[in-house]
């Protein structure tokens, strides 16, 4: 009998080992804390180059990493820890920015660290960075300007990174204030 019980122990097949993994999804219960309705950028404090680094924007819009002169000064960066970069960049008003070059620089959210390159403009922004889609793709991150949050696996864990509605109210308000003054228009009527 135990001869019989052995073998029928063989018959039986291995359990496959099934890996469950946290998913990335954002709630109603990720909107708490935030002012609803609103329509503010995700603006997130992100390390970088060993700082860290307030009014950084995550825009899922854009294909490139921006540093912008007050991040570029921060970090203490000089010509010669530049490479060239050539392709033009449109500013989101569409006119041409002057390049300085490109820098690799790592990026630490939280846990997690992310090599990148940034083109590093000269160029007045009241954010001192802008990451996008390349950076939330290496991270294996999900944003939602909704909830304004960014989600990540870290392991088996989701790490989060909270964006703050009042930086990026500061930040709106900044480039308001920086818009060049526009003399109004004269109209004079044509006589007939």
């Amino acid at each position: 009998m135990a001869r019989l019980l052995a073998e029928d122990v063989n018959l039986v097949p291995k359990r496959v080992r099934v890996e469950v993994r946290p998913a990335l999804s954002f709630s109603d219960e990720d909107k708490v804390g935030t002012i609803q309705p609103h329509d503010d950028a995700l603006v997130i404090m992100l390390r970088i180059g060993g700082y860290d680094v307030k009014r950084v924007m995550v825009d899922q819009d854009s294909g490139i990493k921006v540093m912008f002169p007050d991040l570029y000064k921060g970090l203490n960066l000089k010509l010669e820890d530049l490479t060239a970069y050539d392709s033009p960049l449109r500013s989101f008003d569409g006119k041409v920015v002057i390049l300085k070059g490109q820098t690799r620089l790592p990026i630490q959210a939280r846990s997690e660290v992310v090599e990148v390159n940034f083109i590093v403009v000269d160029a007045y922004s009241p954010y001192t960075a802008i990451v996008g889609r390349p950076w939330l793709y290496a991270l294996g991150a999900v944003s939602s300007t909704l909830h304004l949050k960014v989600k990540y696996l870290a392991g088996d864990w989701v790490e989060e990174l909270v964006g703050s509605q009042s930086m990026a109210v500061q930040c709106l308000v900044a480039t308001i204030l920086h818009q060049p003054r526009v003399e109004p228009s004269v109209f004079t009527e044509r006589s007939s």
